[in-house]
């Protein structure tokens, strides 16, 4: 496959910008991950499209990415990831429109948990496991013969490290994050298999980048005192993130990158 305009033959960018000519979906774009991901890509030049289920915080990122990165190429559609359908049609809609699809960032949600592994309520499961699993799910068959065109494609999700050291009240929330890691080494296992069937290096990655929680710019001002320890912060992780499309292929995938220590 030939390297995209602008771009070297190990498929980084020439002119300064990792991610100049790069496509990037991003599901889940609108949450305090997302916003951070989509103006740390947008900043590096790539075409970053974005979906979400509410369109008015949907409208207020791209503005606010617009407004921060003079220039920037950032799209969005308001998308039921939860509709297979809808994942496959928004790959599909990717590809046509801007030539390919190099990345897919899953950054959907949520959390829920209890004091005691007793009081667990059993719909916190199934809450948790659309969010973190079942949207992954779709996401990934959909857009996984997209990404496997492109010359360098990256695919993370963010992971727990209670997913390991699940706590009693934590059960549905650690038992999701762990089916959502199985799920994403599937995947980097088939795009490892099929570049050694047809006989070439790896050029698609999945990885599971690992946290503990997450801070905000917000959260700190609002607690200027708290240590927020073993916390990362999301730009931190947005440009963990960016930074993928940086390191080869066959080194990144199927691997864990901790963000907070082990």
């Amino acid at each position: 496959m030939k390297p995209l305009d602008g771009q070297a033959s190990d498929g980084r960018a020439r002119d300064g910008q990792l991610l100049s000519g790069r496509v990037v979906a991003v599901a889940g774009a609108t949450g305090p991950a997302g916003r951070a991901t989509v103006r740390a890509l947008a900043a590096a030049g790539a075409t970053v499209c974005c979906a979400g289920t509410d369109p008015r915080r949907l409208d207020t990122l791209l503005d606010a990415t617009r407004r921060a990165v003079p220039g920037a190429t950032v799209v969005g559609q308001v998308l039921d990831l939860l509709d297979p359908q809808a994942a496959h049609d928004w790959s599909d809609h990717i590809e046509a429109e801007h030539g390919s699809v190099d990345g897919l960032i899953h950054l959907v949600g949520g959390w829920r948990g209890s004091k005691k592994f007793t009081d667990i309520d059993l719909s916190d499961w199934d809450y948790l496991h659309d969010m973190l699993v079942r949207t992954l799910q779709h996401t990934t068959l959909g857009f996984h013969d997209a990404l496997l065109r492109s010359p360098a494609a990256r695919f993370a999700i963010v992971s727990a490290a209670g997913a390991a050291r699940p706590t009693a009240g934590n059960a549905a929330y650690a038992a999701a994050k762990a089916a959502a890691e199985t799920w994403t080494l599937s995947l980097a296992d088939s795009f490892r298999t099929l570049a050694s069937a047809e006989e070439h290096e790896e050029r698609a990655a999945a990885a599971i980048l690992v946290i503990k929680a997450l801070v905000t710019p917000e959260m700190r001002a609002a607690k200027p005192n708290a240590r927020f320890a073993g916390y990362t912060d999301t730009g931190d992780l947005a440009d963990t993130i960016t930074d993928l499309w940086n390191r080869p292929a066959a080194d990144l995938n199927g691997q864990h990158l901790w963000l907070t220590p082990r």
